[in-house]
């Protein structure tokens, strides 16, 4: 096994992020096109795996069209998994405002 046989998935895991937060941003969170992120992530990133086995032969550990397809399937979704970790950390704090604000209602 090669020291670079992995490299692509982080690739393809920034370069989705990347893209994903840009749709969020020029959409203004539109509730149609927030739910269909997961769906997004996962078709750039198999389009991204697919790219990659035919432009950089070698980068994605995937011996045939269908496994660069999965792999680049998983980085994408792994995409989506990473902006959820990011989300999570931040709610402790937001819940925490909240809560406070809503006791004084109370």
């Amino acid at each position: 096994m090669n020291t670079f046989d992995f490299v692509a998935v982080p690739i393809i895991v920034t370069v989705v992020y990347t893209l994903i937060s840009l749709l969020k941003r020029e959409t203004k969170g539109n509730e149609k096109v927030m739910s269909r992120l997961p769906i997004i992530a996962a078709v750039i990133g198999a389009v991204l795996g697919v790219i990659g086995f035919y432009a950089v032969p070698g980068i994605i550990p995937a011996e045939n069209i269908f496994t660069a397809l999965l792999i680049g399937i998983g980085s994408g979704l792994a995409a989506t998994g990473t902006h959820q970790v990011f989300k999570q950390m931040g709610t402790p704090k937001d819940a925490e405002v909240k809560d406070e604000k809503t006791d004084g209602k109370n």
